[in-house]
């Protein structure tokens, strides 16, 4: 891995940078982007009341905000070898924080169309460089704690997110969903600024710059994006737009991969990932993914869904009882990284993201935030034990001479994998509940001794005629069926999330030792 050092990066004064502030900078990035991903998923309902849209307009704008940084992101680590960091981080950074600001004035959906799409852009820049901006600047002593921080955001920020859009709505107004970056991208402007030096261009790099292959990679999985974030909406293959989109997206993914066979200086050779290792550890990050949405998507839903109850309620489960745990095995996980194999503490993190699957299987209509505790504490410590070591061992386990196309299929992952996850589980969790709601209605249609006897319960607590009693008894069971389907169907995601963490489990069994190097112990 000390290879990587050897990448267009090397080379450059720091005498009068301290290039911890550049590594600060590329730690805030992600931070500030999973804050507003989580701020914007969950206030979705609240900017809509706002901005005055319907929820076709509300969804088209979710899409519209996230789609864009797919196209940048793949691309993003070669433009910081080619360019400098300075050119990518600090003018995209302003420019993004006065589209932060601008963003609550405008009206309008083509006027926030735009602007959404312009901001989701420039976030897709902040992310993609962090670890090949830590493995340039730091000592190889700390990589594993810079690794963990930026592997620890992503948990923390989707926890605790809820709580601080509450936190906003509530106490300092909607705005403060956009302009939190209005504060924060100028500091990481400012860092990236003062802990990175002037670069000149890396003009050999950019003589040989595979554009075809950027353009085609970007734009494919962008469309792509939009067919899987409408397809749950849409219906799918039932939607001419959502085939288009596909068809489309997948076309000039095809395209990118034959432009990087016949280029001759290929941006992101699938080669890059062609190690056995690498192609397991993406394996089980991707599973990982579907297994941490029983924290991420199925406890909170559940909470707003069946519960009933209000956001700052959910945010407080999530934040004490997932967050805390994260934030205090973070150090231990880094100590533990250091000292011994993570695939033992993969094994660990995949475990705990099963046992609380199991625990969610039991769950009924009774239960609140309280009855979730042992479940988020498994998944906050599952969280930083699964994802901190396989980038630490997909990156081990990876060419050192390949990074830069290595991080374009990560992105692609992180982006791309996130939302398909994210898509298939909410298809998921609509199927098994039409489908509980059916086969728990028959009974109803049937007159089922069960049901009568519960219907005759329900009628006689009506203090109205027979026959306006009889009706409210049958909306109330109505009511009681709908409940137990959803009930039933979020069991259903908790063992499809199981069964996703143990075919993490049974994958991580064919990987072999990482090469000796310093992200090893």
């Amino acid at each position: 891995m000390g290879g990587i050092l050897r990448l267009p990066f090397h080379g450059m004064g720091r005498t009068t940078h301290p290039p911890i502030l550049a590594v600060c900078a590329v730690l805030l990035g992600p931070f500030m982007v999973g804050f507003h991903i989580r701020l914007f998923g969950t206030g979705l309902v609240d900017l809509r009341g706002e901005f005055g849209l319907g929820v076709d307009e509300g969804a088209w704008l979710s899409t519209l905000a996230t789609a864009p940084q797919i196209v940048l992101a793949p691309a993003v680590a070669w433009l910081a070898a080619a360019y400098g960091i300075r050119r990518v981080m600090v003018g995209p950074a302003l420019v993004y924080a006065a589209v932060s600001l601008t963003i609550p004035f405008a009206r309008g959906f083509e006027t926030l169309a735009l602007l959404h799409i312009v901001h989701g852009m420039l976030l897709g820049v902040f992310v993609p460089a962090t670890l090949m901006i830590i493995f340039k600047n730091l000592p190889m002593k700390w990589w594993i704690s810079a690794i963990a921080i930026y592997a620890f955001r992503g948990a923390f920020t989707a926890n605790s997110g809820t709580a601080l859009v509450d936190f906003y709505v509530q106490h300092l107004g909607w705005q403060f969903m956009y302009w939190q970056d209005v504060v924060l991208a100028p500091i990481l402007a400012l860092l990236a600024f003062g802990g990175a030096p002037y670069e000149p261009v890396n003009r050999d790099l950019v003589r040989q710059a595979d554009w075809g292959g950027m353009l085609f990679l970007g734009s494919g999985m962008a469309l792509i994006f939009v067919a899987v974030d409408q397809g749950n909406r849409l219906d799918w293959f039932a939607n001419g737009f959502v085939i288009a989109s596909l068809a489309g997206g997948l076309l000039l993914v095809v395209a990118f991969f034959v432009n990087e066979l016949l280029v001759a200086h290929p941006w992101a050779s699938i080669g890059a990932i062609g190690v056995r290792n690498v192609v397991l550890l993406l394996s089980i990050a991707l599973l990982y993914l579907m297994s941490g949405l029983s924290n991420t998507s199925l406890i909170p839903n559940y909470l707003a869904t069946v519960a009933g109850l209000r956001p700052e309620q959910i945010g407080q489960t999530l934040l004490y009882w997932t967050c805390i745990p994260l934030l205090v095995m973070t150090p231990i996980a880094v100590w533990a990284l250091h000292r011994t194999d993570g695939r033992f503490l993969l094994f660990i993190g995949l475990c705990c993201f099963a046992a609380a699957a199991l625990i969610g299987t039991g769950l009924t209509g009774d239960w609140s935030g309280d009855n979730f505790r042992t479940m988020c504490v498994l998944q906050g410590v599952g969280h930083i034990l699964t994802f901190l070591p396989i980038i630490v061992l997909t990156v081990a386990n990876g060419d050192p001479k390949k990074a830069i196309a290595v991080a374009a299929y990560i992105q692609v992952i992180r982006l791309l994998g996130t939302q398909t996850a994210q898509a298939l589980m909410t298809t998921y969790l609509r199927k098994s509940e039409q489908l509980h709601s059916y086969l728990t209605g028959l009974n109803v249609e049937r007159g089922s001794e069960a049901s009568v006897s519960a219907l005759s319960a329900l009628s006689q607590k009506m203090s109205a005629g027979q026959a306006i009693a009889q009706s409210r008894g049958l909306t109330v069971l109505g009511q009681h069926v709908q409940k137990q389907a959803n009930v039933l169907s979020f069991i259903d995601a908790f063992w499809l999330t199981f069964f996703c963490a143990l075919g993490g489990l049974v994958i991580l069994a064919f990987v072999t030792k990482a090469p000796k190097g310093p992200l090893t112990a």
